[in-house]
């Protein structure tokens, strides 16, 4: 018996469900084909009418895992269950003993049972450069409360992908314990400079590697540390690692708008009472790391349970004659994307300066304000708002290739719900703002998504139950079901992304 049947025998029908579940998501075969072709072949009574793995006996997982012999493929599923063995284990150590939970280890449980925790940390795909940490269910490094707040700079590199070129962690001192440039070794396609403060002349000595950097990040967590970060799934994905015990300061914090995660920044400035940076400011890698470490020790000391509101934004006149267009193809031309406003609007599109992947986003400007609000209430679209209260739109235009395209337009203001934050002068003095010169990188930009068959029926249903009815009783029935129609979509619009990311994978691992 190999090692690897070892594992899959030990494995609880929970784990080995989820991983086969992973190999459909992601396409793998093994001797007998995918997991419908091998129940086809193993079931002869029931074959892929009961296709669910939860619903299939332990046996008959392992059966379907055992048929994968490729080393490439062993390699991959190895790590899976890892990932796997690694969260329960954390899970389990929360749920047997409640009592004796550290508030370090509370926030870990809060991160892992936030219902965005799959969607975001589900990475598509492990090639052998991932590196999962090893962490032992009976291991003491379960109950280790050190911590190591981590932020990653990246450029874009010419096959569609980033690569991290600066990466900074802190301890829970505030002490700096990495601080290094890195060389992606391969071409650069932009290095985003006026973001990440890196040029080609600044890396053209620079001998270390993103291997290097894992080996000292393996070095750090070794016995337990916790990783803090904010939207840390974007830097781990960069580093090409996995690591069970993490803190998401995006997760942990309860804001007035939960459907969209709230910004490092505005987290700065509600919480610690400090501004991060100015507007227009460069980024700072080091102050970001130092920043989410600081959030979490005023989480431990203080609480902050109760919802937190995020600062009010100031618009001047001339950001209210823009309406943002975020989530835009990189494959889509501007021709294409005047057909989201009516014609009788002139329109000069600016683009914006972080496009990451096969996205970015662009500016539409208009004569004044109020033409930009009028375009705004004349796009066709689904309205919702982002974590500031800015309405925005999601829209889908037909393509000339005839596939569809789809994007968010955005107001510039902010709602007038979201008031000044509380004073924190205590929190202030406390945790002082770095003043650290580096430059950190710019807002995440979220992955391309495709809107289904079913979501743009979903928006009919909506718009027709918005339409007034007869009687009052009538109209609050229906607005209780337009609230949980919305709520549907925006699970729909998480799953979706999701599955993209992982399409998006798999087209690039085999060259399509």
């Amino acid at each position: 018996m190999s090692p690897m049947d070892k594992k899959i025998d030990a494995a609880e029908k929970e784990v080995l469900a989820d991983i086969v579940r992973w190999t459909q998501k992601n396409g793998m075969k093994g001797a007998k084909g995918g997991w419908k072709e091998f129940l086809n072949s193993y079931d002869k009574k029931f074959g892929s009418n009961l296709s669910d793995p939860a619903r299939r006996t332990v046996d008959t997982l392992a059966a379907f895992l055992k048929t994968f012999t490729n080393d490439e493929d062993l390699k991959v599923l190895e790590k899976v269950m890892r990932c796997h063995s690694n969260r329960k284990a954390v899970v389990e150590l929360s749920e047997g003993s409640p009592d004796l939970e550290s508030p370090q280890q509370r926030l870990v449980r809060m991160t892992l049972e936030h219902p965005q925790y799959p969607i975001n940390y589900s990475f598509p795909f492990y090639s052998e450069e991932w590196v999962v940490t090893k962490l032992g269910k009976s291991s003491e490094s379960l109950k280790s409360n050190a911590m190591a707040a981590i932020d990653c700079e990246m450029v874009l590199c010419e096959d569609g992908t980033e690569a991290v070129v600066k990466v900074c962690v802190v301890d829970h001192n505030l002490e700096v314990k990495l601080n290094e440039l890195v060389n992606p070794n391969k071409a650069v396609a932009d290095y985003r400079t006026l973001i990440t403060g890196v040029s080609a002349k600044d890396l053209c000595k620079i001998n270390c590697s993103l291997a290097d950097v894992q080996k000292s990040l393996k070095k750090l967590v070794s016995r337990g540390t916790i990783l803090v970060g904010h939207s840390l799934n974007n830097d781990l994905k960069a580093l090409k690692l996995d690591h069970a015990r993490i803190i998401d300061t995006s997760f942990i914090f309860k804001v007035l708008d939960g459907r969209r995660r709230p910004s490092l920044k505005d987290l700065c400035k509600s919480v610690l009472g400090y501004e991060l940076r100015k507007e227009g400011a460069p980024h700072n890698c080091l102050d970001d790391a130092l920043a989410a470490m600081k959030l979490v020790l005023a989480k431990i000391e203080h609480g902050f349970d109760d919802v937190i509101m995020l600062p009010r934004r100031d618009v001047s006149e001339t950001e209210l004659e823009k309406l943002l267009l975020h989530r835009l193809p990189i494959d889509v031309p501007k021709e294409e994307l005047l057909k989201i406003f009516p014609e009788e609007f002139e329109i000069e599109f600016q683009p914006k300066i972080n496009a990451r992947g096969q996205t970015y986003s662009a500016f539409a400007i208009f004569k004044d304000g109020q033409k930009a609000n009028e375009a705004f209430e004349r796009v066709r679209g689904y309205e919702v708002k982002d974590s500031c209260g800015r309405p925005q739109k999601l829209v889908s235009i037909q393509r000339r290739n005839g596939l569809t395209a789809n994007l968010y337009v955005r107001k510039m203001g902010c709602a007038d719900t979201h008031a000044d934050p509380p004073d924190q002068s205590t929190l202030e003095k406390k945790y002082p703002p770095d003043q650290s010169t580096l430059e950190k990188k710019f807002a995440k930009v979220e992955e391309l998504i495709n809107v289904s068959k079913k979501r743009k029926t979903d928006m009919v249903i909506t718009e027709e139950l918005a339409e007034p009815k007869t009687t009052s009783d009538q109209c609050v029935h229906h607005a209780k079901e337009i609230k949980s129609l919305k709520r549907e979509l925006r699970q729909k619009d998480d799953e979706i992304h999701n599955l993209q990311k992982i399409l998006s994978a798999l087209t690039r691992k085999h060259g399509l």
